[in-house]
């Protein structure tokens, strides 16, 4: 019977390893899922910052991190945890997680040769280098079930953990470096209804509803400059006080909805924000104004 004692050591050198690589870990429960918040963290709060709160293991991959202290300790909190890697623009990794129990294959006309994981369900984790822009969850709107992505706002399990289902551990396949996703494999994981331009509102209408905006292009400019000069950690929460107080532009009839959210939405991708935060955020703000938004992405 293998050593859980000696299992724990192997996942911490890991961890470190990959830290030392650049790559920001966190550990997950014995189930693949996050572990729990602790009671002070709240999930649904726009003004809580997962980011930047500082507890240990809360908000799941918002605890990854390259520091060798604060994994140890995190090792110390779950120590029956799986070892995972927080995917995305911050870590420079897109990840191609391709699973055969539900149609998943190797598409070698798509996937070029990079490092590779072979997970403890017989399927395949391809790392690529980020490409930057927003990247779809999976690709069956390409007719390839079975294949999700892993990028912004994801994670993936790190070798050598335990799958909890199969008791097989995760290893690396493939001695290769991370290289850039092929031109047809980047094609292919664009979402078929990207977000709106990244474009800034060049001439909104002055308007007295609402309210005198003497100058709206100036106050849209301040708000999205606050975004733009936000520190890392109070990025999502600068962009939901951007968004309210755009919603009240939008209120006054100084801006359009569409280009107040695409004007937001630039600002947040700026900020290397993750659809979903961004999303949130921007909806947050203008449902605290009571600003509707119907009919634009979600």
């Amino acid at each position: 019977m293998p050593d859980p004692a000696l299992g724990r050591r192997a996942l911490l050198r890991a961890a470190l390893d990959l830290a030392h690589d650049g790559l920001p870990v966190f550990w997950l429960g014995r189930t693949k899922r996050p572990v729990a918040n602790c009671p002070s963290c709240p999930t649904d709060d726009p003004d809580h910052d997962r980011a930047s709160c500082g507890h240990l293991t809360c908000h799941g991959f918002y605890a990854a991190t390259c520091d060798p202290d604060r994994i140890r300790a995190m090792q110390a909190a779950v120590p029956g945890g799986l070892l995972a890697i927080r995917t995305g623009t911050v870590s420079d990794l897109a990840v191609i997680d391709i699973d055969p129990r539900n149609g998943g294959r190797l598409l070698p006309e798509l996937m070029p040769p990079t490092r590779c994981v072979l997970t403890g369900s017989d399927g395949w984790h391809l790392y690529y280098r980020h490409p930057g822009g927003p990247l779809a969850k999976d690709l069956k709107h390409r007719g390839h079930p079975g294949i999700d992505v892993k990028a912004d706002g994801g994670y993936v399990v790190a070798p050598p953990s335990i799958h909890p289902g199969t008791r097989r551990p995760y290893r690396w396949a493939w001695d290769r470096p991370v290289i850039e996703m092929s031109l047809p494999l980047l094609a292919a994981c664009r979402p078929a209804d990207p977000p709106p331009a990244a474009s800034r509102p060049t001439a909104p209408t002055p308007t007295t509803i609402g309210g005198l905006i003497s100058n709206p292009a100036a106050l849209l400019a301040a708000h999205l400059r606050a975004v733009d000069r936000a520190p890392t950690g109070r990025r999502r929460v600068t962009l939901y006080g951007a968004a309210r107080g755009v919603a009240r532009m939008v209120a006054a009839g100084a801006i359009t909805p569409q280009d107040a959210y695409a004007a937001l939405y630039a600002a947040g991708q700026r900020a290397e924000q993750s659809h979903y935060n961004i999303t949130t955020a921007i909806r947050g703000g203008f449902r605290a104004e009571s600003v509707a938004l119907q009919g634009l992405p979600a």
